[in-house]
């Protein structure tokens, strides 16, 4: 048996007396990463980048409350009432995760009043990078891993991974899986970034499809310790329906669309991409209104109600189709490096530039009480 080719790290480390684990370090990481990732995806999308902390406190408590009761419900080692003792020791499960995150969703969906698939398409994305940066806790808590790897010759990191209290090579579950969902990240945020077409929802789709194929593949080769479940194994069947419900979901987007819009992706007849509306806050809103009202106080004294309904027309009438802007030759990948490198800081200090929505022209009223916009 070959000796381990890298450090074993401790699992803890100590601040002002206070025992930390990595394993937590790497959840909060991830969290972090995902609120950046979302709120790239709610400034490209027009949804408020404050509404970012909202949803962290809505998706993260139930989140984490789901994925320990899902824990010690499926596995067999445990049981509710240890529920609190067994915390800290890596009980967490990302099934359980996701549908506690899923209520959270729902639960800032309400509040703000906002599209689910809207949301969940601009969060996905960052879940699934948490989610990767996750599973280096379990290298630090040694679980998590495959079978028992007898080869020298593939006993090295990070294909196989060392297990200090066996003192036995093992497959390096956890780093496969990893990089399965770096992939699935890059693909979901290329997809959100790029993709602004009809329908809504295409990232939660893909999500589930994604990682509920990778869990069912991964499930059934993990060392029996790590899979969830008394006799049948809980994790790898929600695996098999998250996978399912996926395809499905897209599917179904994809028809509606087709049967509402006339086109699989985009619209036939109206406008082809997708409408992102401009969410505004209350204040934002109030404000808003008694600008409208003063204009239209100042448009009755000036020509009466003739005069309003003059300076009112309807957005219908008024709208005019865009045209198509002249393809621009393509520059050399150095010069459009070094341009990209001019205006880095200016891009940075825009995105932490306070939230301001775009004004409507004078007199024109916010649709549905919040205001939409094109992108």
């Amino acid at each position: 048996m070959n000796e381990p080719n890298y450090s074993i790290p401790e699992r803890s480390f100590t601040v002002f007396g206070l025992e930390i684990y990595y394993y937590a370090v790497m959840i909060l990481i991830g969290v972090l990463l995902a609120v950046i990732v979302v709120s790239l995806l709610f400034k490209r999308r027009n949804i408020p980048v404050s509404w970012v902390i909202d949803l962290l406190l809505c998706v993260l408590p139930l989140g984490i409350v789901g994925a320990r009761t899902f824990s010690v419900l499926t596995d067999p080692g445990s049981s509710i009432t240890e529920w609190f003792s067994g915390f800290r020791d890596g009980g967490l499960s990302i099934t359980g995760g996701i549908i506690g995150g899923a209520l959270g969703v729902v639960l800032f969906c309400l509040i703000h009043k906002i599209n689910f698939f809207r949301v969940a398409d601009c969060l996905l994305p960052g879940v699934i990078l948490a989610q990767a940066m996750g599973r280096w806790g379990n290298f630090f808590n040694q679980e998590v891993y495959g079978g028992l790897v007898s080869d020298p010759s593939m006993q090295w990191f990070p294909f196989a991974v060392y297990i200090e209290r066996t003192g036995t090579w093992h497959y390096a579950f956890f780093f496969y899986e990893m990089l399965a969902n770096l992939v699935i990240f890059a693909l979901l945020f290329t997809l959100m970034w790029k993709f602004n077409k009809r329908p809504h929802g295409l990232s939660m789709a893909g999500y589930f499809f994604g990682y509920g194929l990778v869990r069912s593949i991964m499930e059934p080769l993990r060392d029996p310790q790590f899979q969830l479940g008394h006799t049948v194994m809980i994790s790898e069947v929600f695996a098999i329906i998250m996978c399912v419900g996926g395809f499905l979901l897209a599917a179904v987007l994809i028809g509606w669309n087709k049967y509402k819009h006339g086109a699989f992706f985009g619209s036939k007849n109206s406008e082809p991409l997708a409408v992102f509306p401009v969410y505004y806050t209350k204040e934002e809103l109030k404000k808003r209104e008694e600008q409208q009202k003063r204009t239209k106080a100042r448009i009755m004294q000036a020509g009466g109600a003739a005069a309003l309904a003059e300076e009112e027309p309807s957005r219908e009438q008024t709208a005019e189709p865009a045209s198509a802007p002249p393809k621009a030759e393509k520059k050399p990948l150095g010069e459009r490096f070094r341009l990209w490198r001019q205006g880095l800081p200016a891009r940075i200090k825009e995105f932490f530039r306070p939230y301001t929505p775009a004004q409507p022209s004078e007199g024109e009223p916010p649709e549905d009480g919040q205001g939409e916009g094109r992108q």
